[in-house]
């Protein structure tokens, strides 16, 4: 089987982290988390983002020891032994990211229609099977396509900050001030989180990262501590603006707070800065989802043929085509707020096993030379990673059970499909 082509520096890596990160989340959930936390959110983000650097950390570890695609596949198996349980975390991320690339992709339908007067799901398609072009192209262009969009996003933050910070108020704001107390601030933190998704998409992509032991740890941690620094600066900043009551209400938080410090022409500034956003987060989780595939496919965890790449093009052609369809069925379903959350729960079991096959593998592959190794330790033992764990337990149990009941049904999906996959007659040797 060919292998894929390194192109991406240190540079990119970081701008395709930031990328995946600062993406539809930002721009839609701010407004909802408000109503829980109020003008208190921005601790809700800090947390965000102390939590990301956690499963950061060990995602740092992990991808030093073993930078190869399907990532969180290639850990657990390594860490557990278990073809079973590694194939449900690959199965997990592949799903996610395909649902996650239909929802977002209906968000920047929305937007769109603001310039175009085009139906929703017809936007939404077309910028996935647009996307989708982009990614068969190769990874060097789709880096620096989301390197663009990064940037135009990252932009537009910084113009919500500045206009936040020099917006004149008639009182002082109170950024402690909330409704609910810490139990609204915890709940703002939850849904948050999916903001703050996206970093561990880098590892799947460490086949076409240069010189990925030292890269990608590095990278990991910038994109998460700029995009958390760049997220608590715009919640300080909103709530100058307009009050939280008022945003919590709006179903485009950012456009509006534009509009209230620069009038109309604001609002399409940052309706336009939010098209490349939510473009930057579906082509993003189209890559990565096709790199989980072709990894799987490596693994004979899949049918092989997912696996082959490109002769011209160098990219898991047949994996790209199989994640681009099924993004664009599920563009005809979905709210964003329940699939958010369905997207975290999914996300969060999998950083779970992530932070526990660090704790793992110190004991088990102790041996093994660990280019990046996570910090504060008790002989063999991390602490952080521990600390991680715990964190993403107590957010498990935070969920509605309507959210915990599809995410188990996801997962039984994806035994079925194990079952049938690892027929050997079925995949082939």
């Amino acid at each position: 089987m060919s292998e894929l082509k390194r192109h991406m520096g240190l540079f990119h890596l970081t701008m395709y982290g930031i990328g995946m990160i600062i993406g539809a989340g930002i721009y839609v959930l701010i407004g909802e988390a408000v109503l829980f936390a109020g003008n208190s959110v921005w601790i809700s983000f800090l947390l965000g983002m102390i939590s990301a650097v956690f499963a950061g950390l060990s995602y740092s570890e992990l991808t030093a020891l073993f930078p190869k695609a399907a990532a969180e596949y290639t850990f657990v198996k390594h860490a557990f032994k278990n073809n079973f349980l590694a194939f449900i975390i690959g199965w997990l991320t592949a799903i996610t990211s395909m649902i996650t690339a239909a929802t977002v992709s209906l968000g920047f339908g929305g937007y769109f229609t603001q310039f175009i007067d085009l139906p929703i799901t017809v936007s939404a398609v077309l910028l996935i099977v647009g996307l989708s072009v982009v990614n068969f192209i190769g990874i060097k262009e789709s880096s620096w396509a989301n390197t663009i969009f990064a940037i135009i996003t990252i932009g537009g933050l910084a113009l919500i900050i500045f206009l936040g910070m020099s917006f004149e108020t008639t009182e002082p704001v109170d950024y402690f001030e909330n409704p609910n107390g810490m139990t609204g601030i915890i709940l703002a933190f939850i849904l948050i989180f999916f903001a703050f998704i996206g970093f561990e998409d880098m590892a799947n992509i460490a086949e076409e990262v240069k010189r990925p032991q030292k890269t990608l740890p590095r990278a990991i941690i910038l994109a998460v501590v700029i995009s958390g620094v760049i997220y608590i600066l715009v919640s300080l900043s909103v709530v100058r603006v307009i009050n939280w009551e008022e945003l919590g209400q709006s179903a485009a938080p950012l456009a509006d707070v534009a509009e209230r410090s620069l009038g109309i022409q604001g609002n399409i500034i940052l309706s336009g800065i939010a098209l490349f956003a939510t473009a930057s987060t579906v082509l993003i989780t189209l890559v990565a989802g096709s790199r989980m595939l072709y990894g799987m496919a490596n693994h004979k965890s899949i049918p092989v043929f997912l696996g082959k790449i490109h002769s011209k093009t160098k990219t898991p052609w047949i994996a790209v085509i199989i994640i681009s369809i099924t993004s664009i069925v599920f563009t005809f379903t979905g709210d964003i707020v329940v699939v958010a959350n369905i997207t975290v729960f999914a996300v969060v079991i999998t950083f779970a096993m992530i932070n526990l096959s660090v704790i793992v593998l110190r004991y088990t592959e102790s041996k093994l030379e660990r280019p990046f190794k996570v910090p504060c330790n008790i002989g063999r033992f991390p602490v952080l990673p521990l600390v991680g764990l715990g964190v993403t337990m107590y957010m498990i149990i935070q969920f509605e059970m309507e959210i915990m009941l599809v995410g188990l049904i996801i997962v039984s999906i994806g035994a079925l499909l194990y079952v049938i996959f690892n027929r050997k007659s079925f995949i082939g040797k």
